[in-house]
């Protein structure tokens, strides 16, 4: 350590790049040694040496000397640390490194070797560029036998593979272009080896098959096709699994991908007749915040411009009760915003008198008059229509709580404040006529 800095202020970095296009094996190997030594675990140092161009060098490097162990473990350990850096996936992208790594895998036998080259291909797969060309240089092959071969091991280093080629494979498909290439319009072997792993036995491969899922259901075409299908059964029968005791991130998992199956109209009506709604409200007793987050979101998602699965759900009290608890969740925003505009989206929806006095009845009035304050617009406008049926449908029963959670003095800010959005202002007027029309509140 205490070296570092006369080696950097001598000016040895450049010479020492210099010598990796030397041919001598031996030179390379203590050269790029020097170098991990000299820039290890300084993003300063390490961004010269992206800048000097010693990545395409290394590569190239990797490619020649591919049967000298040592220098092969060298040129990985650096690509380890570089590929940390922002800055070098950009450089990366225009080498051949997707193709050299996959090579270098398939070769390996050797857990502690594969493990290392996992290392370089985690950091690098984050970039869409370098995802696409991992994916066309064949590592999604190499990491399905890997599954295949350590599934049903109980030896540590083999559960460790599968975890880790597992967790790459759902990254490969955070890509859109990746992810599209590997469905191949749902009939691409990868999809359908990735759907078997959801009635696995293993909770990493029922974990990745469910995110393997929530992420081909990135566009309208893939959900609708997923859906005419029968992968619906396939979460639900998961998602049955872990109900009593089960395990977070596999309900997580499985609540994410059909939420966002749920998201094209036309699989709205599919989903609810097929039970997705019942089969959520089984986890409405979680206490787990990312659980209740994407249960909130599927239910939100399913009922949108579905009148009766809207009123069914509305008119549900120990929904509507759990929904005013979550309210509060201060600790949580996201699943105190969800329960917030799940509230609204029932009455919006619904447009039903019986889902507004089940809302009065659990004390959720409150809520939604506090939603249309919000920060953002979205919600303020939701909260507002909410409330504005509110008024025109069933506005005696909920006079009380509308008073008591002082809505015409947050009309009146929202209509004063010059901040406030057109939309907003808009749906304020036509709130105030509601409560207007009502002649109850024609004084106020």
């Amino acid at each position: 350590e205490f070296m570092r800095n006369p080696c950097v202020d001598a000016g040895l970095i450049p010479p020492l790049v210099q010598l990796l296009n030397c041919k001598d094996q031996e030179v390379l190997l203590q050269t790029g040694r020097a170098l991990g030594n000299i820039c290890y675990d300084s993003h300063t140092l390490q961004s010269q040496l992206i800048n000097m161009g010693v990545i395409p060098t290394l590569v190239k490097l990797l490619g020649i000397h591919c049967q000298n162990a040592a220098l092969t473990e060298m040129c990985l350990v650096a690509f380890g640390n570089l590929a940390e850096l922002e800055s070098s996936k950009e450089q990366f992208a225009y080498t051949n490194i997707a193709e050299e790594l996959v090579k270098l895998f398939k070769k390996q036998i050797e857990h502690d070797k594969k493990e290392m080259i996992f290392e370089v291909l985690a950091p690098l797969a984050e970039n869409d560029v370098i995802k696409l060309q991992l994916v066309e240089a064949g590592l999604v092959e190499c990491l399905l036998e890997i599954v295949q071969k350590t599934v049903d091991s109980d030896k540590e280093d083999d559960i460790a593979e599968l975890k880790t080629a597992s967790d790459l494979m759902v990254l490969l498909l955070l890509g859109d272009e990746s992810m599209q290439k590997l469905f191949e319009g749902g009939k691409g072997s990868v999809f359908q080896r990735v759907l078997s792993w959801i009635p696995s036995n293993s909770h990493q491969l029922q974990l990745a098959g469910a995110l393997a899922i929530a992420n081909f259901a990135r566009n309208d075409g893939n959900c609708i096709h997923m859906v005419d299908n029968g992968i619906v059964q396939k979460l639900m029968d998961l998602l049955d699994r872990h109900v009593e005791d089960g395990n977070v991130t596999v309900q997580h998992a499985a609540l994410s991908a059909l939420r966002n199956l749920a998201i094209p109209v036309v699989n709205k009506a599919k989903m609810l007749s097929a039970g997705v709604a019942e089969a959520v409200l089984k986890f409405l007793r979680s206490e787990m915040p990312p659980v209740q987050f994407k249960l909130l979101g599927t239910l939100r998602m399913l009922i949108d411009a579905q009148a009766e699965a809207a009123e069914q759900l509305g008119k549900n009290v120990k929904l509507v009760e759990r929904l005013v608890e979550w309210c509060e969740a201060k600790d949580h925003a996201g699943v105190m915003g969800e329960s917030n505009r799940l509230l609204s989206a029932l009455i919006r929806h619904s447009k039903s008198k019986d889902v507004i006095r089940t809302i009065v009845q659990s004390g959720g009035i409150k809520h939604l008059v506090t939603m249309a304050t919000s920060e953002h617009v979205i919600m303020q406008n939701e909260a507002l229509i909410a409330l504005a049926l509110i008024a025109a449908l069933e506005l005696v029963t909920a006079e009380k709580d509308l008073e008591n959670a002082q809505l015409v003095q947050i009309l009146h800010r929202l209509l004063s404040d010059d901040r406030s959005a057109p939309e907003i202002k808009y749906n304020s007027m036509v709130l105030i006529c509601a409560l207007v029309a009502s002649g109850e509140y024609s004084g106020e």
